[in-house]
């Protein structure tokens, strides 16, 4: 069992619910017999600053409270901390995807994952992908996925839903991005194991199987193997991206020409067009961006995490 906790809380996730769901958890964390404190975001990218501070006060246990977006926060914060010295991370699922929770078979009721998460008693390494924006030099980490194009228009539509949320959120924010942004981009991408060009709408790079709530886009990815799945939707109609959506949705898209897959450890990519990503659904870069290329690797067993 941990001996020193941090509770990293993003109040305004799963459109302002969480703060009263961590008030109904208190009485479980103050059951907690080392030491233990809480900490809100007030910010955007605050989680990160709070997830280093954590480190270097010796907490050797930093939960995330929140969604996919707090989680990749924290993730990031603790990355930057040097291996011998990086907590593990906890994930209390309350946002709207809870994809990377998903992953590592977190339940999604939240009392039991803070019960899991401080009791620490299934610990598993997981791999972290790291981008390199290749016009500033910045590096990015990411835990589940990585979007780039079609699904980056999904997550940049899907923040501005106020009404809808989870998987509703993401789907009507699909149609609006099929219905309104139909622009493939001519690629080049090179792996370690192959190159080629060609015409894409959307490119992920999935470190687990699913995005957006229940999108399945990488059924058979594991974030502890040591490699990443490329998913690449070439260019098709806006029909056709209509006829691909439930395709997704139950992680049978494998099978249509237009979709293309591979495994990759190191991947780089250069566009014509500028390159519109997400990170764990955290909007890296958005309209009017003028990045065009970037590189990524799989960082293997990097992290420890408390899973289900």
């Amino acid at each position: 069992m941990p001996k020193k906790v941090k509770l990293i809380l993003n109040p305004m996730a799963d459109m302002g619910r969480a703060w009263k769901t961590a008030n109904e958890l208190r009485p479980i964390a103050q059951e907690f017999q080392g030491d233990l404190s809480w900490s809100g975001t007030v910010y955007p990218t605050h989680a990160i600053e709070l997830a280093k501070q954590a480190a270097e006060e010796g907490c050797d246990l930093v939960v995330a409270m929140g969604g996919d977006g707090t989680v990749h926060e924290v993730m990031n914060g603790l990355m930057q901390v040097p291996e011998h010295k990086r907590p593990m991370m906890g994930v209390v699922p309350i946002g709207s995807g809870n994809d990377f929770a998903y992953s590592l078979g977190i339940t999604q009721k939240s009392s039991h994952a803070l019960v899991n998460a401080l009791k620490a008693e299934s610990i598993q390494s997981v791999d972290v992908g790291l981008m390199i924006d290749e016009h500033t030099g910045r590096k990015e980490y990411f835990d589940n996925t990585l979007g780039i194009g079609f699904d980056a228009i999904v997550t940049i539509y899907s923040h501005k839903l106020p009404i809808v949320k989870g998987f509703m959120m993401y789907l009507t924010a699909v149609i609006q991005t099929i219905i309104m942004n139909h622009n493939p981009m001519q690629v080049k991408i090179e792996t370690d194991t192959e190159s080629f060009e060609t015409k894409v709408l959307m490119l992920t790079l999935c470190n687990g199987p699913r995005e957006g709530g229940g999108f399945m886009l990488a059924p058979d990815a594991k974030n502890n193997d040591g490699k990443m799945t490329y998913l690449a939707i070439q260019e098709v109609s806006r029909l056709m991206m209509f006829r691909l959506v439930p395709e997704f949705m139950n992680g049978t898209h494998m099978r249509f020409s237009s979709v293309r897959m591979g495994e990759f450890k190191k991947l780089s990519l250069t566009s014509d067009l500028p390159l519109y990503i997400h990170a764990d659904g955290e909007i890296y870069t958005t309209f009017g961006s003028n990045l065009k290329k970037v590189s990524f690797e799989i960082l293997p067993q990097a992290l420890k995490v408390v899973g289900g």
